[in-house]
C-alpha cells in the first residue's frame, strides 16, 4: 500500500501494465540481418530414415516457408562421437550458417545430443531452452516439458539449435523461436566478423 500524504488515505500500489513489444533496437537490427541464412537440418535418430523422418522434413518445410536456404539434412545415430563431428564439420563449412538438429534431447541414457551439442558450443543461448521449455509447458505438453533438454548456441559464426524431435516440438522451436529470430542471430554473429 502507497500512503498519500496529502490526506493520509492509503491506496493500492498500480501495477505496471506488461505489453510485449519489441524495442526499436531490437527493429534496428532485424532491419540489418541477411534477408536470408544458409541452414543444414540434422536428424538425431537411430531408427528414422529419409521417408520417416516427419521432423526433419517439417523443420525444412518451416526454415523454406521462412526464406530460409536449406543446404543439406542429414541422419545421424544418437552417438555423441558422431552428433559432436557433424556439428563441428557443419560449423567449419562457409555454406552452412546455421544448423538445426532435432532428437535425442531427452533424458534416456541413449540421448547424447544435448552433451554433444552443449560440448563444442563456444557461447550459449540459454534463452532458447528457456523459453522452449516455457512455451512447452505453457502451449504444448505441460509438466513434461521438464524431460526436455533443448540447447542453442555458436560455434564461430554458426547459430546452432538443438531441439527435441517430436513434430509437436519442432513445430514450437520453429514457429516461435528459431524462424523469427534467426536473421537477428546472424546478424548479431556477423556484425563483428569478417564472414
Amino acid at each position: 500500500m502507497i500512503g498519500n500524504k496529502r490526506t493520509g488515505d492509503r491506496e493500492k500500489p498500480r501495477r505496471r501494465e506488461r505489453r510485449l513489444s519489441t524495442s526499436s533496437s531490437t527493429e534496428q537490427h532485424r532491419r540489418e540481418a541477411p534477408s536470408s541464412v544458409s541452414c543444414l537440418i540434422i536428424t538425431v535418430s537411430d531408427t528414422r530414415t529419409p521417408e520417416t523422418d516427419k521432423s526433419g522434413r517439417l523443420c525444412r518445410e518451416l526454415l523454406e516457408a521462412g526464406g530460409y536456404r536449406v543446404v543439406g539434412a542429414r541422419i545421424v545415430p544418437d552417438e555423441y562421437d558422431r552428433i559432436r563431428t557433424l556439428v563441428l564439420e557443419a560449423a567449419a563449412d562457409p555454406a552452412v550458417e546455421a544448423v538445426l538438429l532435432n532428437g535425442g534431447t531427452g533424458i534416456a541414457g541413449r540421448d547424447t545430443t544435448y552433451e554433444a551439442v552443449r560440448d563444442v558450443l563456444q557461447k550459449e543461448m540459454p534463452g532458447f531452452g528457456e523459453i522452449f521449455r516455457m512455451l512447452s509447458f505453457t502451449e504444448d505438453i505441460g509438466s513434461a516439458a521438464i524431460l526436455s533438454r533443448a540447447i542453442a548456441g555458436t560455434v564461430g559464426t554458426t547459430a546452432v539449435f538443438s531441439m527435441p524431435g517430436s513434430t509437436g516440438a519442432v513445430k514450437l522451436a520453429m514457429t516461435r523461436l528459431i524462424v523469427p529470430e534467426l536473421r537477428h542471430v546472424m546478424r548479431e554473429l556477423y556484425k563483428d566478423s569478417p564472414k
